[in-house]
């Protein structure tokens, strides 16, 4: 993150609450001469005499923390914090040597307890943005990180991190907003385009999500996800063919991209290739994390095959992986019924129809209370 600049401040020695041993007097010394290994030994000798002392193990933190050894500083500001050592930014520095060990949901405590002690730190509001941006708790993230924008307003970094995680929030206006300050900044920004498609989408309007995404691959077409984007809104809108030609287009930038294999497997059985489906289909399932959609297409060319265990297999992972879409159940019970196994094709028909009941009343209890009063 080019914006969190060095490893920690240093701690403040006008607050220092010890008596100055003379080993804690040459602990300081050598800190300031940045003898940080020599530091660290006399500060080790330094609790060694009272390890009650707290300020020492704070100090000790520092000096480990300036040798890169994020861990053990981690364990010795823990330390000073147990003993209710009133140094100013303790929270913080230890905050930042789990930012730096990237284990960033132990940060998010203390780097609250950071913001809450100095709420004017635009460090400690950013690695704390950082540190949920990193969870996914985007809707945390992005005041923070508003903050921060309206602090560094040139900066394109935080101001991509804000656009974001109002998208992944759903807040769609404020990605927007973001996009433009982004374009503003960074003209020919293809990630500043995807976003906005990717806003528009979620309001409804797919065919300018599209020509966003038409734009970004326009003016970056080796920018990842690019032509998976575009081509996923052409698969929205049916549009097979030129779906498959950004499939295909993404698939070429990055041969191992899943989401890529996995559509264009789906777009290839919808126009009725079953031959070229079947390999990208399997391929996608040996990659990390692959999508549902996978697992129920596998389960159709299983079915058409004949390999009904294996696609009784498939669609039994796509329902385990989300029990409440109703296509794996539909296509389970018709496989059942071929088999001539009545009671198990009835029991999938079944929850398959309750899904479909529960859908529509969904839908007209939305309509009843859209509905104009004609009163």
């Amino acid at each position: 993150m080019r914006w969190i600049r060095g490893i920690s401040r240093w701690l403040l020695w006008g607050s220092l609450v010890f008596s100055m041993r003379a080993g804690a007097q040459t602990a300081l010394a050598l800190e300031q001469q940045g003898q940080w290994k020599q530091a660290e030994q006399a500060w080790r000798e330094t609790i060694q005499k009272n390890p009650q002392d707290g300020a020492a193990y704070a100090h000790l933190g520092l000096a480990l923390a300036r040798q890169n050894d994020y861990e053990q500083a981690a364990s010795a500001y823990r330390k000073a914090i147990a003993l209710k050592t009133k140094l100013p930014g303790l929270n913080l520095d230890l905050g930042l040597a789990l930012f730096k060990q990237e284990k960033v949901s132990e940060a998010i405590a203390p780097l609250k307890a950071a913001v809450a002690e100095s709420p004017a730190s635009t460090q400690a509001k950013i690695l704390l943005a950082m540190c949920y941006y990193g969870t996914a708790k985007y809707a945390e993230a992005a005041p923070l990180l508003e903050a921060a924008v309206a602090a560094n307003p040139e900066n394109l970094q935080l101001r991509t991190a804000l656009a974001q995680s109002c998208l992944w929030s759903a807040n769609y206006k404020c990605t927007l907003e973001q996009y433009k300050q982004i374009v503003a900044l960074s003209p020919e920004s293809a990630q500043a385009d995807m976003l906005a498609g990717e806003a528009l989408d979620g309001l409804g309007d797919v065919q300018g999500a599209t020509r966003q995404f038409e734009a970004a691959a326009k003016a970056s077409p080796q920018e990842p996800d690019v032509h998976f984007g575009l081509g996923y809104l052409l698969f929205k809108q049916r549009q097979y063919d030129a779906a498959k030609a950004e499939f295909e287009a993404e698939l070429k930038n990055d041969p191992n991209h899943t989401q890529a294999l996995a559509y264009l497997g789906d777009t290839l059985i919808k126009l009725n290739d079953y031959d070229a489906a079947l390999p990208l289909l399997q391929k996608a399932l040996q990659r990390p994390d692959p999508p549902r959609i996978a697992f129920v297409d596998l389960g159709i060319l299983y079915t058409a095959q004949k390999r009904n265990a294996e696609a009784i297999a498939a669609f039994q992972h796509a329902i385990s992986m989300d029990p409440k879409q109703v296509d794996a159940h539909w296509r389970l019970a018709r496989l059942y019924q071929s088999m001539g196994r009545k009671d198990d094709a009835k029991a999938e028909f079944d929850k398959a129809s309750t899904m479909n009941k529960e859908a529509d009343q969904a839908l007209v209890e939305k309509l009843g209370k859209g509905a104009v009063n004609p009163q």
